[in-house]
This record gives structure tokens, sequence and C-alpha cells, in this order.
């Protein structure tokens, strides 16, 4: 990876070198003490190459003991191990983890990636990158670029653009291959990272690189299998077929919410049809995003085809606008969605927008309530609500309310917030102390609207992005049934009629996603027809969709152009183009 060892290496200059390295990490230890274990490769002058040896199961079962020999003043030092089995050559083999009271923490540094090389060039400056769960302790530094970083990178693109066009499916498909095994291979490590920047569980940031594994695999499969289509013509002797072409130099701007998952389903069919790649990701989850991009480039992405670009929205706005780029693919705000669309339109560029949501969930009386209360909790809170096709409205129909609304408060208060790295955590924190406050206020301005609070979560830890679970009992009129609030919030709403929750679930800007829960096949078929929503769930929750299924909304939730996901991904990514053959005759 990418990395740079944050520890002062002898012999090293005072700018950072860009060298590969791994931070490797376990849950939080007990009050006091810090597990960490760094490696550099290649190693310090002085030391011996693989400086730690890992078991099966990702434990470090021998260290180079020369490596911290030629470490300068960092807690990593030889007299920091005395008693931790790592300080001799005797004891270099033992069998736990490095243990030190020495306050030693995940220091990472990122770098962008510009035909195929890391940099850490910061014309805007650097910012750190913080762990909402413990905002003292930063996960590490990147560099800031701007309109000129990302011009290079664009550059960098269009240079590699006709060799990877050329280079066929089956090369691109290969190589999609081989970052689907490294997906697999640094899931943990890709959690790990993901977790201390974005919060969310390591369940759930592990889940993410597993999916992104089989993303590159389904895309890499399906890039293999025939689009071209023959229709018939009225003159003898001539063919009509279509063939699909790379649609030209991609730009990518991700969001922070799923890191590592939305980048992958995004850049994944890009590179298959042949299309090189610009990359903005988010400033939340800037270090995830180097992770991302260096399985890729280890892979064996030639240098271009992949590129990376770290800093602010501004950032993104210099690739937007760049004449060089072909088509853009956004996940993020309606305003932002919107700004990228007009932007790119002008120019005859081709968008892509995934935008937000404000989904519901009906439930009529003759659900499966043990069934319901599970999916719409999991919906609604899950990932601390930070998801665009989370449960924003649960619409009770009829005599189902009462209970319906008993049960959740039941399971939401039984909901366990903490570290994401704590085993036991189902709800991590908020982003960022910016996200919890947008989530206080509209909390407060629902109260004051005369919202009913029939559950909230207790045991909640101090910290600035934490927040307690919320479930809300009330009516239309409130603010925050109609506008999206990104965090663990949702209000049960009280209808009387089949019609009436039909009608409530549609009336909104939104149409990401929408679920409902029933026996009846005829409810069941009129959601599936009347629901919408791009996205519509029987007896499940509103989050969670299949790689190999196309994934998109309507109305202000998605843009007008294809789906993601499944095959759909590839009409984005390409050009159809249709050609009239008719052999002329041999001399």
């Amino acid at each position: 990876m990418p990395w740079i060892c944050s520890c002062p290496v002898k012999g090293a200059g005072s700018e950072p070198r860009n060298r590969h390295g791994l931070i490797v990490a376990k849950p939080p230890p007990p009050a006091g003490d810090d597990q960490f274990i760094a490696l550099v490769s290649p190693p310090p002058e002085a030391s011996i190459d693989g400086n730690i040896s890992f078991d099966s199961m990702g434990n470090p079962v021998s260290v180079n003991i020369a490596f911290f020999d030629v470490c300068s003043g960092c807690a990593l030092g030889t007299g920091e191990l005395t008693g931790t089995g790592f300080d001799t050559w005797d004891d270099a083999g033992a069998t736990s983890w490095l243990t030190t009271t020495a306050p030693i923490g995940a220091h990472l540094i990122g770098a962008h990636l510009i035909g195929g090389d890391w940099s850490t060039d910061a014309p805007g400056g650097t910012a750190v990158s913080d762990n909402p769960a413990r905002p003292d302790e930063p996960v590490g530094e990147y560099p800031l670029g701007d309109a000129g970083t990302a011009a290079q990178a664009v550059g960098a693109a269009v240079e590699a653009q006709a060799a990877w066009r050329a280079a066929g499916f089956g090369s691109r498909s290969r190589i999609l291959e081989r970052a689907a095994v490294l997906f697999d291979e640094r899931a943990d490590e890709l959690a790990l990272v993901c977790t201390l920047e974005e919060g969310k569980t390591l369940a759930e940031s592990r889940g993410e690189a597993v999916l992104s594994a089989e993303t590159c695999r389904y895309q890499a499969g399906l890039a293999k299998t025939s689009t071209e289509r023959i229709f018939p013509t009225g003159n003898p002797g001539e063919t009509i077929r279509t063939v699909r072409a790379p649609l030209g130099v991609v730009g990518i701007v991700t969001p922070w919410n799923f890191p590592i998952l939305i980048p992958v389903w995004k850049i994944a069919p890009a590179l298959v049809a042949g299309n090189p790649v610009v990359w903005k990701p988010a400033s939340n989850t800037p270090l995830t995003a180097v992770a991302i991009a260096a399985v890729f480039a280890d892979a064996g992405l030639p240098a271009g085809v992949l590129n990376l670009v770290l800093g602010p929205g501004s950032v993104g706005g210099a690739l937007v606008a760049d004449e060089r780029v072909d088509g853009v693919s956004f996940t993020g705000s309606v305003g932002v969605g919107r700004g990228i669309r007009d932007v790119v339109t002008a120019r005859n560029g081709r968008v892509q927008l995934e935008l937000g949501g404000h989904n519901p969930c009906i439930v009529f009386p003759d659900a499966d309530l043990d069934m319901a209360v599970t999916a719409v909790v999991g919906g609604a809170m899950g990932a601390t609500g930070q998801k665009c096709t989370a449960t924003r409205r649960i619409i009770a129909v009829g005599d189902v309310h009462d209970e319906l609304v008993d049960r959740l408060a039941v399971a939401v208060t039984a909901l366990k917030v903490g570290d994401g790295q704590d085993p036991a955590t189902a709800i991590g924190p908020l982003v960022s102390a910016g996200a919890r406050t947008e989530v206080v206020e509209a909390i407060d301005q629902a109260r004051a609207e005369g919202a009913e609070t029939v559950a909230i979560t207790e045991g909640v830890p101090d910290g600035p992005c934490y927040q307690a679970p919320t479930l809300f009992v009330g009516g239309t009129d409130l603010t925050i049934t109609r506008e999206e609030v990104f965090g663990p919030v949702s209000t049960v709403l009280h209808v009387d009629t089949e019609d009436e929750a039909f009608a409530l679930a549609n009336d909104t800007e939104f149409g990401l996603s929408a679920s409902v829960f029933t026996n009846d096949m005829w409810t069941i078929d009129r959601a599936v027809h009347e629901l919408r929503a791009g996205l519509i769930k029987v007896n499940g929750p509103t989050t969670g969709s299949e790689i190999h299924a196309p994934f998109g909304g309507e109305k202000n939730s998605s843009g007008h152009s294809a789906r993601e996901q499944g095959d759909t991904a590839q009409e984005f990514f390409t050009r159809t183009r249709t050609a009239y053959i008719k052999p002329g005759r041999l001399p």
C-alpha cells in the first residue's frame, strides 16, 4: 500500500518518501495500552527485508528487531519493547500482539495517484483524516490537490486512453480478476481503515470489501459476454450490427458513506469497458480511497488508467469542468448533483447521478411483525442511518400501528452504540461532528413541531460524533417526514387504508427505495407497480442490493442515465455504434 511510515528513519531526508507500507491494528485495547504494528517495505536502511511475518489469521509471528534498531525517535524504538516479547532476538518469534504503554496511533499518510506515480504534492496544503469514534486520535494525513492536480490527472488519463482501449476485454478482465483476489486478501485491512475514517462497524466495512471483490469478478465476467446485436435488413447480403465502444475519459466523484463499495461499483465497469478513470473521493475518507487505488494499481493497471486526486470539493469541480472528461458518475447530494449535471451536459458530456432518498416502509396488518421489526430497525438505524436507502418513514396501516410501535421501541432501545472496532457495537458514530450537528438540529426541530419520541437508545458514549438512534411518532406535517436526515432517525406514521399508505409513500420528491411488509399477493403486485421507487423490497428492508441487479432511483433520487451495477452499468460507460456491413464482390 502507498502509505508512508510515520516513524522518522535514520538516513531519510526531512521530506517523507513514498513507500509501500502497512499498519495493522486490533479492536480497542484495554485502557492505557495500544496495539500497533508497523511494516515498511522497502525496509529502512540497515534493516533486513521482511520486517514482520504474519500467520494465516493475520497475527504477527516474528518481528525483525533490526527494523526497530534503525527507527529514530519513534515510540516503537527498542527501549519501548522491553517485556513485550519483541525486545530481543531470542524473543523475536513471540506470537502475541505488540503491546506498549506508549501512546501509539495508526498514523497513515496518503498520496495522489497520477500517471502511475504516488505523489504527496500538496499545493492546497495538507489535511488530517479524523477518527469519528476518537477524534483526538487522527487516522493520518493526506495532501490537498488543486485544479492543477485535477488537470494533471486528466492529462494522464488522456495519455493512457488509446493503449487501454486497445488492450482488449481479455487483458482488462484479467486485471479486474486480480483486483478481486486482492480485495479478498486485504478485506480486513481495508475494513480497518474504513472504520477508522468513517465510523461504521468492522463487519459493515468488511462487507464492503468482500462485495467489492464480487463486483470486480462480476464485471470481469460480464466483459466476456457479447453485447452485440444483429438486425435484419431489406438489402440482400447486408448485415446490421451494433458494437459498444468506450465512452472515453471518465470522472468519478464518490461519497464517504460507502467509501469502498460505491467507488468500486463505478470504477470496475468503467475500467473493463476500456475507459481511463480520474477519481475524486470524499474528503472524509481519503485514506480508504488510497487503499482502494492501491488494490487496482497492484493488480496491474497500466500507468494513467486509474488516477486518484485528493482534496476539497473544488478539486472535484475542476475535474467535472475539464473539457477532456467525456462522462461523470456522481453519488452525493441533490444540489451538488444538479450542478454537475449542468456543467457536464453543457458540453454534451454524459452524466450519471445517484442522489438522495426519503424511503418509506409500509407495514400492513397481515405482516410478519418479527420479520418487519428486524428489517425496519436495520434499514433505519444500520450504518448509523447514513445510507441513501435508509428507512426514513415507517407507514403503519390500520390496527397494526400500536403493536408495531411498541416492538420497534424495544428494538431501538436495545441497540449498542459505540466504536466500530468493538465487535459488540451495532451502531457506530456519525462520520463527523458537523454531521451530528445537522442530525441534532433536525431532531430538535421535529420535537418543536410536535413529534413524540417513543424510543431513544441509552448508554451512548461521550464524543462529538455519537448520536443515539431515535424513533418518533408523528404526522405528515413534520419537516423530518419530508427532508432527508442523514442519521439514525426515523418516524412512524399512521394511516387507515391501503390507498392512503401508497399515496403517502409516493408523496416525496425522492424515489430511490421503498419496501412493504405483507403476505397478500394483490397488495404485493400493487406495490411493485405503483410505488414510485427504483428499488422495491417485499418483506425486506429498504436497504441493500445485489451487485448483479440494476440499482437506481426515480424523481430526484437519480439522473436519467443508465442504472448502476448489473449488466446495465456498461450502458453508461460505453457508446453504441451501428454498422451496416455489405461485402463487395471478389475480383
